[in-house]
């Protein structure tokens, strides 16, 4: 949930409307994984880079 709220909000809508937008639970299921990845490793977002606004200069 940390890792969640961290997150901008446009990034919280962004990650829950594409894993609801997913019409087969295998598909959920994978967006969910990527989205955890993604948010375990800190410097992604949908598969692109980003920084946390705490460390971008």
């Amino acid at each position: 949930m940390a890792a969640y709220l961290a997150r901008p909000p446009y990034q919280q809508n962004d990650y829950l409307g594409w894993i609801s937008r997913a019409k087969l639970e295998a598909t959920k299921l994978k967006r969910i994984t990527q989205m955890l990845d993604e948010w375990q490793g800190g410097n992604l977002y949908m598969k692109m880079a980003w920084k946390p606004r705490a460390e971008r200069s």
